[in-house]
Order: C-alpha cells, then structure tokens, then sequence
C-alpha cells in the first residue's frame, strides 16, 4: 500500500461558489442542486429509507462504502437521513475513500453552501483530521455514526479493508458493506478509478443484497459490475442527466479452495502466509470480559460498549487505574520519523485518533488540557532532522509544525535554550485515573473487583478462575488487558513481554508560566493542583516498587538535558520531591499487541516450513483461541496508543470495517513474533 504523504486537492471555485476539482476538471456535485442529486442518486437508488426503517430491533451496524469523499455531502446527507429513520440501536459505519482530501479551509467554505446540515457539519469540520495518508477514524452523534475516511488511492485503500490479500482467502475474514456510493470523478476524466482492481474489491466486499449505486451510466463501469456478479440496471439520472446506474449483488461470492492449492510446499510462494488471518466466528452473544483496569482495559471496555456489548470489566485492585495508569498526569506522548516503519506510521494514526479522542474530555474540568506538546531535540542527529519533518508533514499543521527558537520560547511560556522543536498543538496532557473511570462510566459496563489466575475453555466460552480456583466469570469473549501479567496464563504464556520500572517526580510549582507540555530527554507538564510533572525513568530487570531519591535526580538530571533553561526556573526544594513507580509493558519491536492470541502449538505446527524457507508456500489461515484477544505492550504510550488498538481490537471482535489497514493490524496481531521466531530459526 502507498504511504506517501498526501497531495492536498487543489480548488478552483465558480462565480457560485461551488467547487472544481483542478486536478480533474470536473465538478464535485451537480451545478443544479448538489444535496438533492445526492439524494436521488444514493440515498434513493439504494433505497436506504425503506431499508433503514425495516431494520430488526437486535440492534447492529449498516456499512456504506464511498469511492470519492470529496466535500463529505454525501456522508452528511446519509447521516442525516440515518438519524431520522433508523433504529436508535443501530450504528451508521460510513467508510470513505479520498485520494486527494479537501483542506481544512476548502472543507469549511465547501459545507457553507449547506446550512441545513447544520450540527453534523460542524461535528465533521470540527473532527476532520489532518492530511495523513492512511484511515481516520471518527465518532459523531454520541456514536451513533462512524465516518471512517481512508485517505490514499480508492483501490488501494479498499483493498486494504480485507482480511487477507492471499488469492485462496480474499474473500474470507471480510467485513460486509451494505451499501456502495460509487462516487469519483466521472470515469472519462479519472479513468484510473473505476479500474477492474476496483470492482473485484468491492465484490470481495459485499454480499447477497448489497447494493450499489453511481451517477455515471458509462458502458465499462456497467460491465465491471456485472462481471464480479451485481445485477445491475440503467435508470433516469438526476436533472438534465439522462441516464445512471443501480444494482445489486445477486449471489454470495464462491469460495473455490482446491485441495492442492491448500498444500504447503517449501518452494516460494509471491504471497506471504496469511498467518494473521483469524477465521472463528464472531460470538452473537454480545457479551464480553475484559480483564485489567486500565487504560489499556478501559478503552477496550468502552470500544466494545458504544457497538453494543455488554460488558465484565475485571480489576484485580479495588479501585481502577492503580499500576502505570494512575500518574496524576500522563502525556499524550509524540514520536516522528522520517521513515516510514510500521512504528511510525502507528504512531501517527494513533496520534491523531487520540487528540480526537480525548476533545470531549478536554472540554470538561479536571480532566487534563489540551495545551499541546512542544518536542525538543534529544541529540544532534534528531535536532538536524526536526526541519525535514517539519517539510514532511508542511500540510498538516494541526498535528505537528516546525518552530523556531523563539516561537518555542512563546509556546511555551518561559525561555527557553533550545535553537528550535516541533509542535503539537492538538495535543496535551490528561489525568489517567479520571479518564479510566470516566471510560467506564456506561451503562453496558459493569466493573468488579476480582483476581484472574486461570482461563478455561468449557463448553464454548471461556471461564475465568481465581486462585481458589472459583469461576468468577464467564463469556466467549474475552480480552486480557492486564499489562505484563498478561503472560501469566497458560494461553498467553509464549508471548515475549518485558516489565519495565518507572518513576515520575513531581515538583512543588512556583509562579512559573508553563504553558505546554515540554519532551525530550525527560518531559514537563504545566502545574496541576500545585505540582509540575516530571519523568519519567526507564528501569529494565528492575522490581523495586519503591520511590527513590536516586530517581528524582534522574528525572531532573533529564529535565535539564531537555532543556537547560527549564530546570534552572524549578524551585530548589529537594526535600519537598514526592513521585509514584508504575510498571510498563513492553514488547522487542516496540509495538503494542492487539489482536485475537494465537495458539503457540498449532502455529509453530502449521508455519513449521518458515523455518526452512521464509517464503515457503503455506496458504493456510492462523490458528487462534476462540474469542480470546489480547491488548498490551504500550510501554510509555499507552495513552497515546491504547484508545486506536482498542477500536481495533472492537472491530475485529464485531467484524466490521478495521481503524487501521491490513498491513499494520498484521504488525500488531500478538502472533507475529512466533513467525518471526520460525522465520529466524
């Protein structure tokens, strides 16, 4: 998948003030009225008020699916219409592709010539993320509608949205859209689009009854259709355009697996091992346990709860919040890179869905401050590369801009001896034990006090054992978010975890100005209840979960090599030093685990020919426990981390449309270090 930084859309505007795509030469929407051509053609066409109103009252999620996002009015006018015929327990996932994504300003003056989309429009100019390449996800109505914007090639990104890119499997361990919105540029004027890489995407997609409308009637599109199995028709088009077309999928897709293509064989393969495929069945039951309490256990909790689920939260303290997650400040932590790793590109989706995630609570006292993050070079080689990322990410300035010395010195409130940073202005700091229990604080989440020793799998689900061996709990899904003593059960075991010691510092505050989060070596928070924040150190082989005075001075010894302006304004009052020790959860690659947990046997069995050749021919799904899904290993970024791996982690329990593409969700799926290991022999 391409992960270039994107090219913005570049606008031309007509005496109406309506939108022309430059790079097109074509119109957004119709000169005559773009919401009502909207309307008959995707709404209408795809019978979505009909369809809408008879939906069961089991509750769920209906899927659209959008080829060209451009101004969001196709989204706002389904929104809209959701919200007035759809079941309120029922969820609108509207999932979007843009190639070249509107500016924010663009995005503003495109949705002005709509005034009666009123709220939606501003919950959407308000969320709309930065220019970054890959999936944003978003949350409006009080979750009542997901938009889920993939921002990159239409066929690319779709593409990303499947299980597998295996030919045996592209059509197993999708997620099912409901509905399409063919919707890119007309095909004459942006003919790489509609492409046949398209139409068997999104066939691979759907599923008997899925629909499909576009406003173009052009003879290829008609055809593509046809040929990965929707019936399709020609019917009136919108104003003076004669003609579009509708149709549907009139047959679930085939599997063809023939028994000699399922053979592993030691030659090479041109397609990787779909190890990370998990094929069991998503429970029906709508009933899970979580167990850890968390910020890792929290979000999982909430994630699943807004889809619907009841939830078990299991904490083994009798308050949440008591290990990592109870600092009374915690950072929402930046890391860029010139590169492209999969370390990077995480971290910057999770960056981004964090300062989303976190807008509702920074509006409310006592929960922290959206006061962004200024970054200060740590070594000379970082320091000469904060102007290129600066260059690197010039589209998108609401997640992180190059400053010089003196705006530094301006952003944060004090001088400053640093010669330049990067910043973040959407970012900042929050108060984790508030935040955790504010996570839970739903209706379908119900927390209990209780030590997990033992999982059992019994008659289809799993039960959860205390030391006496008591069932406290039982389900058949469950997440272990308990941090390193995830690898205290039987199940979960193999996994490659280390437990790493910290201690923050908290200083009496003075009358200094401090007014953003400063990191880099060590990190500083602006003064909350009379205490400034300082940390953190990083303690391997370490289980001294006492506070240290030799630790304090290392956390001010890393203050002063952040910044050596900073430390000399902290008052000198060493006896007055307080601080807390939490141990982290990491894992060897840095990234966090979140995924369903593998079966280390039957793994290890089944890829055994990776041993000889890491390209061996093995076309064969993994191997996983049945309902049990792991979250942990966010070592210092938990709070930056845990909120997007938790949405992943809630998808891939429902089935629905992922927050990250394929190829990350693999580079968090807790089985790749097992590959890894029989690759390496």
């Amino acid at each position: 998948m391409s992960k270039n930084i994107l090219k913005p859309a570049e606008l031309e505007w007509d005496d109406n003030g309506q939108p022309i795509s430059s790079q097109y030469g074509d119109v957004y929407f119709s000169r005559a009225s773009g919401i009502e051509e909207t309307r008959y053609v995707f709404l209408h066409n795809n019978h979505l008020q009909q369809r809408w109103r008879e939906l069961p009252d089991s509750g769920g999620c209906f899927t659209i699916a959008e080829t060209g996002f451009g101004t969001g009015l196709n989204f706002l006018c389904a929104a809209q219409l959701w919200l007035q015929t759809a079941p309120a327990n029922w969820r609108l996932h509207f999932v979007s592709g843009e190639k070249f994504p509107l500016s924010h300003a663009d995005l503003e003056k495109a949705l002005a010539l709509w005034p009666e989309l009123g709220d939606l429009a501003e919950e959407l100019k308000t969320q709309y993320p930065p220019q970054l390449s890959g999936f944003h996800s978003l949350w409006l109505q009080n979750g009542r509608i997901q938009l889920t914007l993939l921002f990159g090639d239409a066929a690319d990104m779709f593409e990303q949205l499947k299980g597998s890119d295996h030919p045996v499997w592209r059509r197993r361990g999708n997620p099912t859209v409901n509905a399409w919105f063919l919707d890119g540029f007309a095909p004459a004027k942006n003919p790489d689009m509609w492409s046949e890489a398209l139409f068997h995407t999104i066939a691979d997609l759907s599923d008997s009854g899925t629909t499909a409308a576009t406003f173009t009637a052009a003879g290829h599109v008609r055809r593509g259709l046809q040929a990965v199995g929707f019936k399709v028709e020609k019917v009136a088009g919108f104003g003076s355009k004669r003609e579009m077309l509708r149709g549907q999928m009139v047959t679930a897709p085939i599997i063809e697996q023939l028994q000699e293509a399922l053979q592993p064989a030691t030659h090479n393969s041109p397609v990787a091992a779909p190890w990370y495929l998990n094929l069991n069945s998503h429970s029906a039951k709508k009933q899970a346990v979580v167990v850890g309490g968390g910020i890792a256990g929290c979000s999982a909790a909430h994630a699943l709860a807004r889809r619907g689920w009841q939830v078990t939260l299991l904490e083994r303290h009798g308050e949440l919040a008591q290990e990592a997650s109870g600092n009374p400040q915690g950072i929402i932590y930046p890391k860029f890179s010139k590169q492209d790793s999969p370390l990077s590109r995480f971290g910057l989706c999770a960056l981004a869905y964090a300062s989303r995630y976190y807008q509702p609570l920074w509006q409310r006292e006592g929960f922290g401050e959206q006061c962004g993050v200024l970054l200060l070079s740590e070594s000379d080689k970082q320091s000469a590369d904060f102007p290129k990322i600066g260059e690197r990410f010039a589209n998108s300035p609401e997640l992180v801009q190059w400053v010089n010395r003196q705006q530094a010195a301006d952003l944060a409130g004090l001088p400053l001896a640093s010669n330049q940073g990067l910043f973040c202005p959407q970012l900042g700091w929050v108060v984790p034990p508030k935040v955790c229990r504010e996570l839970v604080q739903h209706p379908a989440i119900t927390v209990v006090a209780a030590d997990v020793n033992k999982l059992v799998r019994e008659d289809d689900e799993w039960q959860l054992l205390n030391a006496e061996g008591k069932v406290i709990a039982a389900s058949e899904t469950v997440v272990l978010a308990c941090s390193h003593s995830v690898a205290n059960f039987q199940q979960t075991e193999h996994l490659p975890l280390k437990r790493i010691r910290g201690q923050i510092t908290q200083v009496p505050s003075n009358d200094s100005a401090l007014k953003t989060v400063i990191c880099g070596a060590g990190y500083i928070a602006p003064a909350h209840q009379g205490q400034f924040t300082l940390g953190a150190t990083y303690n391997l082989r370490d289980d001294d979960p006492q506070v240290r005075d030799s630790d304090h001075q290392t956390n001010l010894q890393k203050l002063t090599a952040t910044d050596t302006a900073i430390g000399k304004q902290l008052p000198d009052t060493a006896e007055s030093l307080t601080g807390r020790v939490g141990f982290r959860c990491t894992t060897p690659d840095y990234l966090p685990m979140a995924g369903p947990a593998p079966i280390a046997s039957a793994m290890n069995e089944r890829f055994a020919l990776l041993h000889k050749n890491a390209r061996a021919h093995i076309p064969l799904p993994g191997e996983y426990h049945p309902g049990l899904y792991i979250s942990c290993g966010y070592g210092s970024r938990g709070l930056s981390y845990a909120p997007l791996a938790a949405e992943l982690l809630a998808a891939q329990i429902c089935g629905e449309v992922a927050p990250i593409d394929r190829e990350l969700a693999q580079a968090l799926n807790p089985a790749r270090f097992l590959i890894r290991s029989l690759k390496r022999g």
